[in-house]
């Protein structure tokens, strides 16, 4: 059963989303087309911005790499709980445990730090409209993106190295349906002070650092609008942000019900609702916000069904 110095348990049971017997097949079908509409989505619109010449723009880059994340970001958690709700153990190993922790991680770190960058897109595209292109060029557009990944994959290294030092002993049942960060400490046999005091600087870091940028670049965005004359430039001012600021309310709002508020606030079944709508629901949502809200993706949409409707 020992593996190495780093844990004594070699496998982990997941208690999964719910333990009703009757609702497995059922909540199978529902995750199984959040998923569908997630994938088809998400790929959809990254190959609707690749083949689209109009469409290779600052903000559609941003929003490309948004698709990515979000796609991958839900094939961490979606087929292995699908998968789950269809067995009678759910059953996963250590090692694909930590690998999914890490992704989990890495996603959701990135996804914060892209919707910061986002904002300040916005915000020099209403603030200072006549020096975008040089302030948001090809090469400061990918620094950024850069720079997000490079946050993601340190607060991610620095989490799941933490908790790759812990020893699990014997309890391996974690309360949850993916191997989330607060229910996997509490399996530890061993004290979790530093993982903690990691969580709280890390964490920390990674969520002040988007959410100041974000209400700075929304400050100067409000200040940019109310400064505009024309009606009709201030309500086209803000509809290229209403997007944004509702995928922004969507993915921090559902994460800070589950991590800015006291375990003792907070009940096991409580946390899996709002971790399925910011690991779930989040990402199906994106690329239909983005689509549905935006001219120039319906245009292009329209071109290319119109292309292959031509051809046949």
């Amino acid at each position: 059963m020992v593996m190495g110095n780093a844990s004594f348990v070699t496998e982990f049971i997941l208690v999964g989303l719910t333990d009703h017997p009757d609702l497995q097949i059922p909540l199978f079908f529902l995750f199984l087309l959040i998923y569908m509409v997630t994938v088809l989505g998400n790929l959809g619109l990254i190959t609707l911005i690749g083949l689209n010449p109009h469409l290779q723009t600052t903000m559609y880059f941003f929003l490309f790499n948004l698709s990515f994340i979000d796609l991958c970001y839900s094939s961490v958690f979606t087929p292995k709980m699908l998968l789950n709700f269809l067995l009678k153990k759910n059953i996963i190993s250590y090692q694909a445990c930590m690998t999914q922790f890490f992704f989990y991680c890495f996603f959701a770190i990135s996804e914060c730090y892209l919707l910061s960058v986002m904002a300040y897109d916005r915000y020099v595209a209403i603030g200072n409209p006549l020096l975008y292109k040089i302030a948001m060029s090809p090469n400061v557009c990918s620094n950024l993106m850069f720079g997000s990944y490079f946050m993601a994959f340190s607060g991610a290294m620095a989490h799941t190295g933490c908790m790759l030092r812990l020893t699990f002993c014997d309890a391996n049942t974690i309360n949850h349906y993916f191997c989330d960060i607060l229910p996997v400490l509490q399996l530890s046999c061993m004290s979790t002070y530093v993982n903690e005091l990691v969580i709280f600087i890390v964490s920390g870091i990674n969520f002040i650092v988007p959410s100041f940028t974000i209400f700075i670049s929304y400050g100067f965005i409000i200040y940019s609008i109310l400064h505009i004359n024309s009606p009709e430039g201030r309500f086209k001012a803000f509809k290229t942000c209403s997007s944004h600021i509702i995928a922004v309310s969507m993915f921090y709002g559902s994460g800070s019900f589950m991590y800015l508020q006291p375990s003792s606030a907070r009940s096991a079944d409580e946390g899996k609702i709002s971790s399925v709508f910011y690991t779930n629901v989040v990402p199906m949502m994106n690329p239909l916000i983005y689509s549905l809200r935006n001219k120039d993706v319906k245009l292009a949409l329209r071109k290319n069904l119109s292309r292959r409707k031509f051809r046949s």
